[in-house]
């Protein structure tokens, strides 16, 4: 299956620059970064840490203004959070006060309409949490909570998908059965995903595409295709054809990390 229109891309971020003040100094995070996805597309993010990734996709949200650039959603610029953009964060950031049917339907409630319950119900049960709807987060483990997230941000139907390393705090077996998940759910939905991730494994597992962002300030350093047909199994993720792309997208990161040290070198000497 392949992903997206080439001619149009459904988020383009052109020349994003992000500076934060500090007790210190101006900090640059991004410095001119520039992406194109393309609709119904996966890309993943990966970097050095500290390059910016986090940064970059709070900005597509809307929920960081940019210093510099802009960022377009079918062409036209976000400026704050969007009712066609899903967020799932590192945590899953359920209300602990709330059961899960509860903290699903908040955004609902936030916006004042109906909730969907056809498509709620079905998401739950797509992700197994059929049943545990009266649960409450301390009740749940971190893979069920981090699935109870998706469907919140999935229950609004976003065109675009955010997801900000969701799996890092989970053990291995449970982040490739999320991986899994994520991937069944893109088959299904079509979801434009951009994904970050300190995993290269992971990025290579769910994407069309793995940009590598340069040591800070983030620039996007080199773009690698992922040519591999869905739904993915572990014995392609075995060949020596994605060990060798996880080679070069390491050695490109390892790059980028060397490169950080002159780049805050030439950023400090042009505050100062």
């Amino acid at each position: 299956m392949t992903a997206g229109d080439a001619q149009t891309p459904k988020l383009r971020v052109d020349a994003a620059s992000k500076v934060y003040a500090t007790a210190s100094g101006d900090l640059l995070a991004l410095d001119r970064c520039s992406l194109d996805v393309r609709a119904n597309e996966i890309v993943s993010i990966v970097g050095p840490s500290g390059c910016g990734k986090t940064t970059l996709l709070w900005s597509m949200s809307g929920l960081h203004g940019l210093s510099g650039g802009e960022i377009l959603l079918d062409g036209t610029p976000i400026r704050g959070p969007h009712p066609d953009i899903g967020l799932v964060f590192q945590e899953a950031n359920l209300l602990p006060w709330r059961d899960l049917d509860a903290n699903i339907r908040f955004p609902f409630e936030i916006k004042r309409i109906k909730p969907d319950n056809p498509w709620i119900d079905h998401l739950l049960q797509r992700v197994g949490l059929e049943g545990f709807g009266g649960k409450f987060p301390r009740e749940l483990s971190g893979g069920m909570q981090q699935r109870a997230a998706m469907v919140r941000a999935l229950s609004l139907r976003p065109s675009v998908l955010l997801m900000d390393e969701p799996f890092g705090a989970l053990d291995s077996f449970t982040r490739e059965e999320m991986n899994r998940l994520v991937e069944e759910i893109w088959l299904e939905t079509q979801t434009t995903i951009v994904f970050i991730t300190h995993s290269i494994e992971e990025a290579i597992f769910l994407s069309d595409r793995v940009v590598v962002l340069s040591g800070r300030p983030g620039r996007v350093a080199r773009e690698f295709s992922v040519p591999f047909e869905r739904p993915r199994s572990m014995e392609v993720m075995a060949t020596k054809e994605v060990f060798d792309l996880t080679n070069a997208i390491k050695m490109e990161i390892v790059g980028g990390r060397k490169g950080a040290e002159p780049q805050a070198k030439r950023q400090r000497e042009r505050t100062n």
